[in-house]
């Protein structure tokens, strides 16, 4: 018998919040007894909509303006729905808390522009804007006509704010980061979701916030390390933007004498894009290592000798790192031959333990190009690879990208959050017919300080049930500690692989041998 459930809202206006200490207090209301799911997010009509999707959505709650805190909770539903009104009036308790906290966390040194922050570091050279996208663009052209670089953490910035932002930034000779730039490794200091990483001769030019923190705990986790690591928001190598950032990191490196060897990374980009980059990489006098995912099987392989191109962000990795070592391409491949006969056997030994029915794959992901990748080394071998973005969907193998906006509403990035993946995890687990789940643990700045507390416990409860396979993408200098944090996942139950790619074709051979190789089919 299904749970009769209540949705109850409140609008708020009057105070302003940064988004973290909404994600907080969502995520302390759903810990309410009897409370199934909270938002406490600003009233755009962007919002809303996610609201909707979420069945987070209540009639009265469409009034609210952009200026508006829109408050909701979804409950058990009891007598004159007294939960939901408890619930509410908690979620206004907390937010009263967290306005005594910043008032008193002020500091002389706070500042509330970008000129009042130059006043108090007159000689910093970068901004990093994180604000709503509604007002990210006019932040980011005060810093640009400041003389700073800028790290554009904030999403939902128009195309055209884009544009003008970016055309700006070259004209004057500064590099604009994003918008919804993620990550970036900048004079060796870590921005925003970034990892520990040693200096070294290997500069990045990233589309790809997750795929960049791969690709550089990789190289640091094999020795080597980075000069610099610019990334340009994944929007950036589309039609529209003409990869224009993408191409003025990669002069920045390619006039760079700290850097040696140079690695690319997006997802494809456009054809005239693809043209551009492949041009101004031909002519950079350095080795360039170039990951698109999905490239190669598009058919464009005829490169110039100077540029390789790789089929997974681990290969990338591979290759910069003989590259910087002055070792042989080739051997890469050797390399990677050997763990895949690793995995055969790893794969074979996992196999036997599944029952009779089992067949299918779930992989559910925090990072949105790890998705992607998987689905791409996923879909050879097992034919039939669905990525979902239906947070109620599960059909055959499929892969969930659980950071896209549908699952974030109102709450924490799966890096840092893992309540929802739990969920999700619990859920697949109880389907008879699954018999993996993939996952990708990211640490780092930023992500959960303890992830072996937060999903180990789930890993050990599912595992005696089915195969649960994952990577761990970060380095033994992360505040999290990546051989602690692979330990302890080992020790919950999971097989754990040195990279993305890695788990992906440990958890698609496991499938492959099953006494019944499911193909997606439905067999």
């Amino acid at each position: 018998m299904s749970t009769m459930t209540c949705v109850r809202g409140r609008i708020k206006g009057g105070r302003y919040f940064d988004s973290v200490t909404l994600m907080l207090v969502a995520k302390e209301l759903r810990s309410v007894h009897g409370v199934i799911d909270a938002a406490v997010v600003m009233g755009t009509s962007e919002n809303k909509k996610i609201l909707a999707a979420a069945g987070l959505m209540d009639v009265s709650l469409e009034k609210a303006k952009e200026s508006e805190l829109i408050i909701v909770v979804k409950s058990a539903k009891t007598s004159g729905d007294t939960l939901s009104e408890s619930a509410l009036n908690e979620a206004e308790e907390i937010l009263a808390r967290a306005s005594k906290k910043g008032e008193k966390g002020e500091t002389s040194r706070s500042a509330s522009s970008v000129g009042g922050a130059l006043k108090i570091l007159p000689d910093a050279n970068l901004a990093l804007i994180s604000v709503a996208g509604r007002y990210a663009a006019a932040e980011a052209r005060q810093a640009l006509e400041n003389g700073l670089h800028v790290m554009l953490f904030s999403d939902n910035v128009s195309l055209e704010s884009e544009i003008d932002l970016k055309t700006f930034a070259i004209d004057n000779g500064l590099l604009l980061m994003g918008p919804d730039c993620g990550t970036a490794i900048i004079n060796g200091v870590p921005l925003g979701f970034a990892n520990a990483v040693p200096r070294g001769d290997i500069g990045i030019v990233a589309a790809s916030g997750t795929g960049l923190q791969e690709v550089s705990s990789i190289i640091a986790n094999c020795g080597g390390g980075i000069s610099q690591a610019i990334g340009t928001g994944g929007r950036d190598v589309k039609k529209d933007i003409g990869g224009v950032m993408f191409l003025e990191a990669l002069r920045a490196l390619k006039n760079d004498d700290a850097t040696r060897v140079i690695v690319l990374i997006s997802k494809p980009p456009d054809k005239s894009v693809f043209e551009r980059i492949v041009s101004e990489a031909a002519a950079a006098g350095k080795p360039v290592v170039a990951i698109f995912l999905g490239e190669l099987n598009q058919g464009q392989k005829k490169l110039p000798a100077s540029i390789h191109l790789c089929s997974t962000l681990e290969e990338a990795a591979f290759v910069a790192v003989a590259l910087q070592f002055g070792k042989k391409v080739d051997d890469v491949k050797v390399q990677i031959a050997e763990q895949q006969r690793e995995f055969e056997n790893r794969a074979k030994l996992a196999s036997k333990k599944c029952r009779p029915g089992q067949k299918y794959l779930k992989g559910l992901f925090s990072g949105g190009t790890f998705c992607s990748e998987a689905q791409i080394i996923l879909c050879e071998s097992l034919k039939a690879v669905k990525k979902l973005k239906e947070s109620l969907s599960s059909e055959g193998h499929t892969v969930i990208d659980l950071g896209e906006d549908e699952f974030t509403v109102g709450r924490p990035h799966p890096m840092i959050d893992y309540s929802l993946r739990n969920m999700r995890i619990y859920a697949e687990a109880e389907d008879p017919a699954v018999a993996v789940i993939l996952l990708d643990v990211v640490l780092g700045y930023g992500a959960h300080p303890d992830p072996v507390a937060e999903i180990g416990p789930v890993i050990r409860d599912v595992s005696k049930k089915i195969c649960v396979v994952c990577s761990v993408t970060g380095t033994d200098r992360d505040p999290q500690n990546r051989q602690r944090v692979i330990a302890g996942l080992a020790d919950a139950g999971a097989l754990v692989a040195p990279s993305n790619a890695a788990a992906c074709a440990l958890a698609g051979l496991i499938i492959q041998k099953l006494p019944i190789c499911a193909t997606g089919k439905g067999e």
